[in-house]
């Protein structure tokens, strides 16, 4: 066993070595990136997908591997993948160009297809804050090494097909797929049963998505093991029942499960789940279907000498904590429990059989036929029997998905609060109510699609059953969902909570199939472990005494958490998509609440919107969701759709609304917060301005910081009068050149000024005159899009940045 395990270790190594190399292959992109526009001759890799870009316009999103990249008149032959988005020109040049509905044509681009268009190449940039998603890791995982933005008619087609056949015929059998989906249900089953069938998630509307998410029935969206593993029992159940042998039912339903994760092209968790299966009907071939856990554990071994690095990968232990729970926890009760019942309906009418069960199962069966016998005097006795231990059967089927999918998610509960910040509450009753639906929709909606290739009105039949089930999953969803207790939002648990879980968990698989006393308490254990992690969460981590300023790197936006001496805790605008609602990606979910977990912070005290821009409004409505804060501070704004749909949201959640002009004040956690613009006869126009900006100052002792919002240079020059002294100055409109005029610097004064900006800014922000007028005014100048998120700490006599102090965050009690 132990050179075995040796020389998997060995392996796994050196495949890693390998993909590392690989890697560093990939890293030579950086000498195309350095901001000068390049032709580009390559080949699609995957289809495009139709999207709705930040601005409303149309826009396509498709992987491609480079042929050739001319920089420079150089020529240089190299192969990287490149994730490029397409663009349409702000009119199309004449009608060919336009859809019906008048919108600008996108290219239909599919695998094989050459292409060469000019673009500048750029590396994936994570957001540099503590928690942030590794989203240049994830890329690299897909083996896109760039990105790149091109308009349509920038690109040009070339002939010839460049890569796999094989995979060329997977593309098309794809398309005419959704094609079948598109002609057998309207628009909004279709594009739901092409995320569930196919992977194919362009047409999913975000709010379907949050909802299954908040319910914990993900996994039945998206291609997973769940689909993998029902259609191998349906085929396999239905090889049995036309009488084809162990052996042959099993090649038979391996290669369709195999067929079926191959062309969903949904990567490691269907692969995942394949393997698994192969190696759990192998067992049963070898009469060893007892110990899945020993199928599962070289699944494991397996899967990591294709790629060690995903231990580390949420979806990989996602993956096998869960079908841990089942094999290992699940399994071994349901023995114990239901197992034996579901035995003892069989021959329900031989009284010999009674002999061979125990007492309680016998008397089981002898109340059935008591039932049975009194039922008769209404139906004839074979149908009252059958009748009863259908009855029966079905009892104990809701027993089985009630009892899986509830253990099953305390299970997750641990990785759930890791890597999601969830605890789904609605999880175990939106499962099983649920799970049934799924068992009938996916073989249905499977088989009409089958169907629809030789006859489409064959193939209404079974879709008019998996239209009611989906019907009936999406409803019970949006129910559960709807629901403000639906699921937690929680920090990160900490190492010593994550350890105590992770213990537990291991102690209830140990346990599971020891003395039936020693199993109910590893059993008991494991929920009241996902208990702790919802209600001990570790302290969260401030200085005390000080008062702290964070500017988050939200991108083009300000995101700025503000903690009080007492640990009160204040967060200044949310950032946002510069598109607004059109754009698929929140700031606000994706990017601040990570990083406020990833410092403990459960709830926050206060809210302050300075304006109603998207860049600044934009994450707001997910940070009132995550952490319900008592209070939202706002200035005057107009009622845009953004504006007052957050204005609703802060009501129906009991949210203290206030709106602050010049010259107010608040006692704020031992600091104090004055209110520097707009003046109280500030006039609303109908649509945001950056002067709308709602400027403070928070003062601790001698010490204070100004955050101006987006104010230009004349709603600056009106503060001047109010003497807006400052240590520490938020550079306004993100280094605009219509903001931080000489006379500002002058009377504010500032040692430290921070700019919030995006990485290669679009508006060419921080603008260069700008950072010469703080270079004059021998301001120190520190930016988010070149280092991250920038805190600083004042303690009532100086300032301090924490890039080069770095002083240790302690725990600390929340404020009141």
């Amino acid at each position: 066993m132990a050179c075995a395990l040796a020389a998997l270790a060995a392996l796994g190594a050196l495949n890693l070595e390998s993909r590392d190399a690989a890697r560093a292959s990939l890293a030579a992109v950086g000498r195309f990136t350095g901001g000068r526009e390049a032709v580009i001759t390559a080949h699609v890799t995957h289809d495009a997908a139709p999207r709705q870009s930040a601005w409303g316009g149309p826009r396509q999103v498709v992987d491609v591997e480079t042929e050739q990249v001319e920089l420079d008149n150089m020529a240089h032959p190299v192969r990287l993948g490149l994730r490029l988005t397409l663009y349409a020109p702000t009119r199309a040049a004449d009608e060919e160009e336009e859809a019906e509905d008048g919108s600008p044509r996108m290219p239909d681009l599919r695998y094989g297809q050459r292409l060469r268009f000019p673009a500048r190449l750029r590396l994936p940039r994570n957001f540099g804050n503590p928690g942030s998603f590794d989203y240049r890791g994830y890329l690299a995982g897909q083996n896109i090494a760039a990105l790149a933005s091109v308009r349509t008619d920038k690109v040009e087609m070339l002939p010839g097909f460049s890569g796999s056949r094989l995979q060329a015929w997977r593309s098309a059998a794809r398309r005419a797929v959704l094609e079948r989906l598109h002609d057998l249900w309207d628009e909004e089953q279709a594009a739901l049963l092409a995320t569930m069938l196919v992977g194919e998630r362009a047409a999913l509307e975000r709010g379907t998505r949050l909802n299954f998410q908040r319910t914990g029935t993900y996994h039945i969206l998206v291609v997973s093991g769940l689909h993998v593993g029902l259609l191998a029992f349906v085929v396999f159940w239905v090889m049995r029942r036309l009488r084809a042998a162990e052996i042959p039912a099993t090649m038979v339903t391996l290669a369709v499960a195999a067929a079926y994760a191959w062309f969903s092209s949904q990567g490691i968790p269907a692969q995942r789940a394949t393997l698994m299966l192969a190696l759990y009907l192998g067992a049963r071939l070898l009469y060893r279907e007892r110990a899945p856990l020993n199928a599962i554990g070289a699944a494991a071994l397996l899967l990591l000498i294709v790629d060690p690095r995903a231990l580390f990968d949420a979806s990989f232990q996602l993956t096998f904590v869960a079908v841990l729970s089942i094999a290992g926890l699940a399994l071994p009760l349901l023995e114990r429990t239901s197992l034996p019942y579901r035995r003892a309906l069989e021959q329900l009418d031989s009284v010999e059989y009674d002999v061979a069960l125990a007492p309680r199962l016998a008397q089981f069966r002898l109340d059935l036929r008591l039932l049975a016998a009194r039922l008769a005097r209404w139906l004839p006795p074979r149908l009252a029997q059958a009748s009863l231990a259908g009855l029966a059967r079905l009892a104990l089927g809701v027993y089985d998905v009630v009892l899986v999918a509830a253990l099953m998610q305390v299970a997750l509960a641990l990785p759930m609060a890791v890597y999601f910040h969830r605890a789904t509450l609605a999880a175990l009753p939106a499962n099983a109510a649920i799970m049934p639906l799924t068992a009938i929709l996916l073989p249905s909606a499977m088989l009409s699609v089958a169907l629809s290739f030789l006859s489409l009105p064959l193939a209404r039949v079974p879709a008019m059953v998996a239209s009611l089930a989906l019907s009936g999953i999406t409803r019970t969803v949006e129910a559960f969902a709807a629901l403000r207790t639906a699921d937690v939002r929680l920090p990160e648990p900490g190492l010593a909570l994550s350890l105590v879980a992770a213990a537990v968990f291991v102690f209830a698989l140990v346990t599971a199939r020891r003395s039936r006393w020693l199993a109910a308490a590893g059993l008991a254990l494991v929920p009241a472990s996902a208990v702790m992690l919802v209600f001990f969460a570790p302290a969260a981590k401030f200085r005390p005494g000080v008062l702290e300023v964070t500017l988050l790197d939200v991108g083009q936006g300000d995101a700025i958490l503000v903690v009080s001496p007492e640990g009160r805790t204040l967060l200044v605008d949310a950032g946002g998509s510069l598109g607004g609602s059109a754009s698929e990606f929140d700031v606000g979910e994706e990017v601040v609440s990570p990083y406020l977990w990833s410092r403990g912070i459960r709830r926050l005290d206060a809210v302050a919107l300075t304006h109603a821009h998207a860049d600044h409004i934009g994450g707001l409505r997910s940070v009132l969701a995550n952490f319900q804060p008592r209070e939202l501070w706002h200035g005057p704004n107009p009622p845009v759709p953004a504006f007052a749909a957050l204005l609703e949201q802060a009501k129906a959640q009991g949210v203290r609304v206030t709106t602050l002009a010049a010259g107010d004040a608040i006692e704020w956690g031992g600091a104090a917060v004055e209110v520097l613009a707009p003046p109280r006869d500030w006039e609303v126009k109908a649509r945001p301005r950056n002067n709308d900006s709602l400027a403070m100052r928070v003062r601790l002792g001698e010490t204070s910081v100004l955050l101006a919002g987006d104010a230009e240079r004349s709603m600056e020059r009106r503060m001047v009068q109010l003497e807006p002294e400052a240590e520490l100055l938020k550079v306004a409109h993100h280094g605009s050149a219509t903001s931080t005029v000489p006379e500002w610097l002058a009377a504010v004064r500032p040692q430290y000024a921070a700019i919030s900006v995006g990485f290669r800014s679009p508006f060419g922000h921080p603008r260069t005159e700008v950072l010469e007028r703080l270079r004059a005014a021998r301001v120190r100048t520190f930016r988010t899009d070149t280092m991250g998120a920038l805190t600083f700490y004042l303690d009532g006599k100086t300032v301090w940045p924490a890039q080069s102090a770095a002083p240790q965050l302690q725990p600390q009690p929340r404020g009141p």
